[in-house]
């Protein structure tokens, strides 16, 4: 029989042992954290790993230890710096957050003052109102949406569970320690109540757990079947002009936003002419996969016979493959020895 009493001080005498080692975070009982520091990894951690982001948290913190520093800096060089973590709207409303923040003096203490701000939403307000300034506010992830669906036998299909398992997940809330509460919840379902082959044996929430009294915790939760990803083509231009190579900035908003690339038109809902005339020889395909759609983009090299028509030419030896989103490395990568030779 579960005790919803219990889950709390449970959890909580779990986490003081086994807690995660992260660089964002402070030790359990530590108090709040740097509400920067929650922000910058919250966001970074949207659709993506902690392995994935650790070593990008570290590099932007040395770069700007604080927002203020993170406010002055150059849009180019932040869009550079997080090129290959992805969903790059992310990065645009990294800058633009980072400068309201900076303008008001900090960042607001409530959960409500947080969602005023660009790109913070329902569980990146939750998260820095809990684990920053110890608000009992109640934070679901995927995590803990998954620990929740199990506690309760949740077995309505996701997405449309979210409401009732933020609903559950608000009963178990407690006031003291919310934010250690809200990470030991991340870090139960991170590490102990997995997707696949839950550790169910060492839980320290084994004894109210109704999904595994009923042996259906490695089903749930359950998810909707999701439709097939329509299939999308799309073509780019790799054009050499002397000993440079022409690139551009992406347009702010849509796919890509504000990257640095190789000219490309068609898979993005643009109808662009190739950066300038030339002998223009295909040298193969490279596939990449969106949230919503997979692409197949064709690589087409050659020397321009003048200067380019969009873009402009940055030397070879200038070109800097971390720089690039995921899709533009793989362009790269076909095409660079093509254009060297």
């Amino acid at each position: 029989m579960r005790d919803t009493r219990v889950i709390a001080p449970q959890l909580l005498d779990w986490y003081d042992r086994h807690a995660r080692v992260l660089p964002w975070r402070v030790p359990p009982g530590g108090g709040g954290a740097d509400p920067y520091r929650v922000w910058l990894s919250e966001v970074m951690l949207q659709q993506t790993t902690v392995a994935a982001v650790r070593a990008y948290f570290e590099r932007f913190t040395a770069l700007w230890p604080t927002v203020q520093d993170l406010a002055a800096a150059d849009d180019a060089r932040v869009m550079a710096e997080w090129a290959g973590l992805g969903y790059y709207a992310r990065a645009r409303n990294l800058l633009a957050c980072a400068r309201a923040v900076s303008a008001m003096g900090g960042f607001p203490q409530t959960r409500d003052g947080l969602r005023g701000l660009p790109g913070i939403g329902a569980y990146t307000s939750a998260a820095i109102a809990a684990i920053a300034h110890d608000a009992p506010e109640t934070v679901v992830d995927g995590n803990v949406e998954r620990v929740v669906a199990r506690l309760f036998a949740v077995e309505t299909p996701l997405p449309a569970a979210k409401s009732e398992l933020v609903a559950l997940a608000e009963t178990l809330t407690p006031q003291q320690r919310p934010g250690d509460y809200a990470q030991a919840m991340m870090d139960l379902g991170a590490t102990i109540c997995t997707p696949r082959n839950p550790a169910c044996g060492i839980c320290p929430l084994i004894h109210q757990c109704d999904a595994r009294a009923l042996g259906i915790a490695a089903s749930l939760p359950r998810k909707a079947p999701k439709a097939a990803k329509p299939d999308r083509a799309g073509i780019a231009w790799v054009a050499r002009h002397g000993d440079a190579v022409v690139v551009e900035e992406r347009p702010a908003k849509g796919l890509l936003g504000g990257t640095l690339a190789f000219p490309s038109a068609h898979w993005d809902g643009r109808d662009l002419p190739p950066p300038g005339a030339a002998a223009w020889r295909e040298i193969g395909h490279v596939r990449h996969v969106f949230t919503h759609f997979n692409l197949s983009l064709q690589v087409m090299a050659g020397d321009l016979d003048g200067p380019p028509a969009r873009g402009r030419l940055v030397p070879l030896r200038h070109i800097d493959r971390d720089a690039l989103p995921g899709l533009m490395r793989k362009v790269w990568d076909m095409a660079r020895a093509e254009i060297a030779a």
